[in-house]
């Protein structure tokens, strides 16, 4: 099993909190474009978690999937977090956000196509190439329906694809479970084909989250907007995952409405005794270490 299981978004509003909890295999993502300063607080909150907890670097500003490709200049100074904090996993998202050297507040959608296959392969290229190590590329979250030129099924294509991608640039895939569920109900594919197809063995990492219903349309369109607790079909299909693929390092997410530390601990405890229940950990045992 691997020696982290389930981990949580680090808000600096629980940093003591977080440096201080002795719970095993517990990790903690970031998004290190929030740490990109040559000193200060940040990165002393950072490094006292980290003398405890592993830590996790979740990228929003790769534009993978961008044309310009990744900023040479943020490369390099993500290369140097990576370096100074070498965190056990570091992620990014199947999307873009650079175009004609500008950047956009947005993780933009990416047509299935192979024009974007070979974009995004080669962007991947220069990312693992300047970081020295693997990428995980997380699934999005689908608002609209696409013209993909491959003739597609909308489910079964998006998974083919992600195969590819990962066999082609050697990247690992990071599965968010509650994007799944949101993108079938906004698009009307079946979320637990999915599930059910996605390969085992590029999966690095897991993603659970909460979403809410759009002001406007209700239920008919579904927003991944990580501002509640995980939804009881996000759960039932990330069992049904962890039940074929085993047991991954897996992080609940919570990005709006904060709760407390504890609060976010029990929903953690969840994904971490399922994960266990998986791995045929009895509850008992407590073999994982946190790594320091």
């Amino acid at each position: 099993m691997h020696p982290l299981t389930a981990g949580l978004g680090l808000k600096p509003v629980h940093y003591s909190e977080a440096a201080e909890c002795a719970a095993a295999g517990l990790w903690f993502e970031v998004h290190p474009e929030n740490y990109l300063v040559d000193g200060g607080p940040r990165l002393a909150w950072l490094d006292r978690v980290r003398s405890r907890h592993p830590l996790s670097f979740h990228s929003v500003a790769l534009s993978l999937a961008g044309t310009d490709g990744p900023d040479p200049a943020f490369l390099d100074r993500l290369a140097r977090l990576v370096d100074r904090f070498e965190p056990a996993l570091v992620s990014g998202h199947l999307a873009w956000n650079r175009c004609d050297g500008h950047h956009l507040p947005d993780l933009l959608p990416v047509p299935r196509t192979h024009e974007s296959l070979d974009c995004i392969v080669s962007n991947l290229g220069r990312v693992q190439d300047r970081l020295k190590r693997q990428l995980a590329v997380e699934n999005p979250s689908h608002y609209l329906a696409l013209d993909h030129s491959l003739g597609e099924d909308a489910a079964l294509g998006e998974v083919a694809f992600l195969a590819t991608l990962a066999t082609r640039s050697g990247c690992a895939l990071l599965v968010d479970v509650n994007n799944v569920h949101v993108s079938a109900n906004n698009l009307g594919f079946d979320a637990g084909a999915w599930i059910d197809a996605v390969p085992a063995a590029p999966i690095a990492e897991l993603h659970l989250a909460g979403h809410s219903t759009d002001p406007a349309l209700g239920a008919a369109l579904l927003v991944d907007s990580h501002d509640a607790p995980v939804a009881p079909a996000v759960w039932a299909l990330y069992e049904r995952l962890i039940e074929r693929i085993g047991p991954r390092p897996t992080l609940v997410e919570r990005d709006g409405n904060v709760p407390s530390f504890d609060t976010l601990l029990d929903e953690r405890a969840r994904a971490d005794r399922l994960l266990r229940a998986c791995a045929g950990v009895p509850r008992t045992q407590n073999p994982l270490r946190a790594v320091a």
